[in-house]
């Protein structure tokens, strides 16, 4: 018995992808920008992700779980979490990794894959009730 996710699955993951690129790109493009201007890479993170917890709740929610009941404090939580696991990354992945570009970029990557299970299962859903497609 094999894994075979439905049509409206792929349909969300192809969505969830192309408003992820969007959305790293703009962090990504505000890390660099803060570090190229000389602030620290962890104070550059930090300011970078809450631009782009306003951002991405906007980007998520209007294009990728749009049939689903978005909640804002979820989402606050959830990307409150998602910052202290980047940071974390940011921090492990710098020991092995000593640009700082290229460090942020790789953490970014490895947390993203995170980001969509708890945007699926704990922000966009509702309990209870049958998500719609």
């Amino acid at each position: 018995m094999g894994f075979a996710p439905s049509r409206a699955r792929l349909i969300e993951l192809w969505r969830y992808y192309q408003t992820g690129i969007v959305n790293t790109l703009f962090g990504l493009g505000v890390y660099a920008l803060l570090v190229w201007l000389g602030l620290n890479m962890f104070v550059a993170q930090l300011v970078a992700h809450v631009m782009g917890v306003m951002f991405n709740y906007v980007s998520y929610s209007r294009h990728v779980f749009r049939d689903a009941a978005p909640a804002k404090l979820r989402f606050i939580l959830s990307y409150a979490a998602n910052y202290l696991l980047g940071l974390a990354m940011l921090a492990t992945v710098s020991r092995v990794i000593a640009n700082p570009y290229a460090a942020g970029l790789s953490a970014i990557m490895i947390v993203s894959v995170i980001n969509y299970f708890a945007l699926k299962h704990l922000v966009f859903s509702t309990p209870g009730q049958p998500r719609k497609g």
